[in-house]
């Protein structure tokens, strides 16, 4: 999202809506320690978006795109599916794959920017809702964790096909019923997490977005751990408020009725002895540098 990346045409501008071109004026382009907080003062989404009115997606796009560590030199692969809707309306650079290949798309092109970019770090971080992770894609993303692919798959869990009228996807819960599945799931949600966590993803995080803090250090921790050390997944609810019967305003107590400590979106959170190692030295970095900032004395080397 850099200004200097990031520009609509001279020839289309005066077509472009006037909210797009809000967005690319405004959004926290370049600002260091970025985060949730930002939302309010500077863009991360145009308001008049292509979903449904209080949909809960709506609201975890915006914080995920805050929580990007390098949100100018990131790059989004998509999928069919709610959540392709949002992509035109942000102003990051972002690829739309066909359904389920997102994590295919996205191994070749982590390793294309890293052979195109030798010396600069590029992010790449999926995202696609559950239909494009667990059932029709889930080859694809299994691959990608065995291959040891350095980037983020975040899987925005509805726990149905949403877009297509409310068929049952592999993590819709056991028996709920849904207007295009009258009879219910006859089968317990895929364990997608432990399914994660076995196939050798680094990090793993399953969580609403109920809470903005922890869905920015979840999403920084799991971006910079793919960065250096391997696959890393999160699982994040993101009701559908239209094929459960809830008002628009009623995504917010649907996620924290969903998250006590038995409930299916209790917050869990897998870290490898490795990422722990790395996450710590980045913390231990960071104190430094806060230190050294504070005397006003150079900040060390290797030190952001």
């Amino acid at each position: 999202m850099g200004k200097d990346k990031i520009k609509i045409s001279k020839d289309l501008e005066d077509i472009m809506p006037v909210e797009y071109r809000e967005l690319v004026a405004d959004a926290t382009y370049g600002k260091e320690n970025r985060g949730w907080k930002d939302i309010g003062s500077a863009k991360e989404l145009i308001e008049e978006h292509s979903l449904c009115a209080g949909c809960p997606e709506s609201i975890a796009f915006r914080y995920v795109l805050a929580s990007l560590p390098n949100p100018e030199d990131t790059v989004m692969v998509g999928s069919t599916g709610c959540t392709s809707l949002v992509f035109p309306h942000v102003a990051v650079h972002n690829i739309h794959s066909l359904f389920g290949n997102q994590n295919a798309v996205a191994s070749g092109l982590k390793r294309a920017l890293k052979v195109r970019f030798p010396e600069k770090e590029k992010d790449v971080v999926v995202l696609a809702g559950d239909g494009a992770t667990v059932d029709i894609g889930l080859d694809m993303t299994l691959q990608s964790w065995f291959r040891q692919e350095k980037f983020t798959t975040i899987c925005f869990d509805n726990e149905l096909y949403a877009n297509t009228g409310g068929q049952e996807s592999g993590l819709t819960q056991k028996g709920f019923v849904m207007k295009m599945a009258p009879q219910g799931k006859k089968f317990n949600k895929v364990r997608m997490p432990e399914i994660a966590r076995e196939s050798g993803c680094a990090y793993v995080a399953i969580l609403t977005v109920s809470k903005p803090n922890l869905v920015e250090r979840v999403l920084k921790n799991a971006i910079l751990i793919a960065r250096t050390i391997g696959p890393t997944y999160v699982q994040i609810y993101t009701p559908c408020i239209l094929e459960i019967g809830k008002q628009s305003m009623e995504g917010l107590q649907e996620m924290r009725d969903s998250e006590g400590p038995a409930d299916r979106f209790a917050f869990r959170e897998f870290i490898t002895d490795e990422a722990k190692a790395f996450l710590a030295e980045l913390d231990a970095k960071k104190k430094l540098a806060a230190a050294a900032a504070k005397i006003g004395t150079a900040v060390p080397a290797g030190v952001k």
